[in-house]
């Protein structure tokens, strides 16, 4: 979802920056990292962490911005990479910075079991979400009545695109929040699936993981490995690969998405009208 509306703030001819924290970094440096600017990447996966990479490979004219600082990180983008409005990844509790518009993405389990930490899963207690300025369902479950706020309401499009397989078998690996869903979504969308093989979501693969990798592949009699696009940004440290090793990009889009984007144009307008 970020990743998407970066690119509608870059259609709309602003220049986005992406302030991320940068989770689960295996090399962390103090300060900013930055990521990637206007012209192309400048980190490489111990620096930026698996998500921010992933973005910065991604999102042309985008910039990505590593730090455990956002408003630091912030400054920098604006004075250094020239941009003109930012986008925080998992920012609606971040309240050191003062946000002009939060967008806040909702599931099934947040409604349905709406506990908080550490008895739940929620950060905050859901009636937070009236400081919402508009709320992305990411499944039917949710809708307006059960959210019961009048903020813009939209649901997630969620598309998962699989490269071509030619029909061999493929062997699934995730490392993900929740990789049952991403075999299943694979599976749904015509992939003869030999096997599978998940890790915990982040985490840091090794050479030692790769081998494994490809001998539980080739047992399983597949001819190639299927991974998401976060993990192959974390196993691309490791090339060249002793077996073909494809990913499928998952994309998120708020719809609709033209009343989305009515809708941000306006938000940005009418925040620019209060400073100006």
């Amino acid at each position: 979802m970020v990743a998407t509306i970066a690119r509608e703030l870059l259609a709309m001819g602003e220049r986005p920056a992406i302030l991320t924290r940068g989770y689960a970094r295996t090399r962390p440096e103090e300060g900013v990292v930055i990521v990637r600017d206007r012209d192309g990447v400048r980190s490489d996966l111990a620096r930026a962490g698996d998500e921010p990479l992933m973005l910065a490979r991604g999102l042309d004219g985008v910039s990505v911005v590593v730090s455990s600082d956002r408003y630091l990180a912030g400054r920098l983008a604006e004075h250094r990479l020239g941009a003109t409005v930012h986008v925080l990844d998992d920012g609606f509790q971040h309240l050191q910075l003062d946000r002009d518009v939060d967008i806040v993405m909702i599931g099934r389990d947040d409604v349905a079991r709406p506990v908080v930490l550490p008895s739940g899963r929620l950060r905050e207690p859901l009636d937070t979400l009236v400081a919402a300025d508009a709320i992305v369902a990411a499944d039917d479950v949710v809708t307006v009545e059960s959210v019961g706020l009048d903020a813009p309401f939209f649901r997630a499009r969620r598309a998962l695109r699989v490269p071509a397989t030619d029909g061999v078998p493929v062997f699934a690996v995730a490392g993900i929040a929740g990789p049952d869903r991403f075999f299943d979504d694979l599976q749904a969308l015509g992939c003869r699936l030999a096997d599978t093989m998940s890790f915990r979501d982040h985490y840091p693969y090794s050479r030692t993981d790769l081998n494994r990798m490809v001998a539980a592949a080739k047992q399983a009699g597949a001819e190639r490995i299927l991974t998401t696009e976060k993990d192959y940004v974390r196993l691309l440290p490791w090339r060249p690969f002793a077996m073909r090793i494809d990913y499928a990009p998952l994309t998120m889009e708020p719809d609709p998405l033209p009343e989305f984007r009515q809708w941000l144009t306006g938000s940005l307008r009418a925040v620019r009208d209060i400073v100006g």
